[in-house]
């Protein structure tokens, strides 16, 4: 009866409530123009939580541009386009960002192409871990993006501010850290970007309203996006795409990322960005 409930509930508007925070997914997803980015895909979050000086801050999240994989040249001008369009306030980066390192440098350019007004903020994905850390790290501090691994960086607007929080998240327990959001308090409202969704099942991450993660394609190859028979998680299905919570009741938003690895093929795991709209609920 619950899979019922969930296969309608994915079809239709859906409202989600975690404590006093509630995600709007919108009910058609918004089919991208542009090549290589097959979807735009809208949440309203809304919480008391929220000051209001952020009501309608829009942030944008993507991950997993594995570029060049399918994600290729073409497509990379098509992500300038885009978050061009988009025009975020914030830009929040989910790691796995290059298939060798003569790449990363095209691949920053045309993430800083479009300047947030309040700043770009990454993590490393595991991908990153293995190759090419040094550059990546030195090219996303030459070109104003945030690396908050570990770490926290509030934004502010007047003396209210919401916060984003890094997790060094290496896809191996023995490497990765604790959350970062275990010294911060109830009263912020506190986002957390982390590369793997396990981390937030793995790890405690106290005072966390949101969580973002990516990693796992959506499957990247799945029967009518209903199952994976790979999902590189720990846990199957459970953290393959969308809106999850963990064990905890946390929500985590998992995106299906842009990029693919292995094999340059997606099949019912659309490539997409997530678009995030920050709502100051007074109810």
């Amino acid at each position: 009866m619950l899979r019922i409930l969930f296969i309608i509930c994915s079809l239709i508007s859906c409202h989600f409530v975690h404590a006093q925070l509630h995600i709007e997914r919108h009910r058609l997803k918004v089919h991208s123009p542009h090549k290589g980015i097959s979807r735009v895909r809208n949440y309203i979050i809304s919480s008391a939580q929220i000051p209001a000086a952020f009501d309608s801050l829009r942030i944008v999240f993507l991950a997993d541009t594995h570029y060049p994989s399918r994600f290729d040249s073409t497509a990379l001008n098509s992500l300038r386009t885009l978050l061009t369009e988009l025009h975020p306030d914030v830009l929040l980066l989910g790691g796995d960002y290059q298939e060798g390192c003569q790449y990363v440098s095209p691949l920053v350019d045309a993430l800083t192409a479009y300047r947030p007004p309040l700043g770009t903020y990454a993590v490393l994905g595991n991908n990153d871990f293995e190759r090419c850390t040094d550059m990546i790290t030195q090219s996303f501090a030459s070109h104003d993006i945030h690396l908050i691994e570990n770490d926290t960086a509030s934004i502010y607007r007047g003396c209210q501010r919401i916060i984003f929080a890094g997790a060094h998240n290496t896809f191996s327990n023995r490497e990765t850290t604790p959350s970062p959001t275990l010294s911060l308090s109830d009263d912020d409202f506190v986002i957390l970007l982390t590369h793997t969704p396990d981390y937030v099942e793995d790890q405690d991450i106290a005072h966390t309203d949101l969580a973002l993660a990516g990693h796992t394609h959506g499957g990247q190859v799945t029967l009518f996006n209903l199952w994976a028979p790979v999902t590189n998680s720990h846990y199957g299905q459970r953290f393959r795409r969308g809106l999850k919570y963990n064990s905890a009741n946390q929500p985590i938003l998992i995106t299906t990322g842009i990029g693919t690895s292995r094999k340059n093929i997606r099949i019912f795991a659309p490539s997409e960005v997530i678009v995030l709209t920050l709502h100051h609920d007074t109810k």
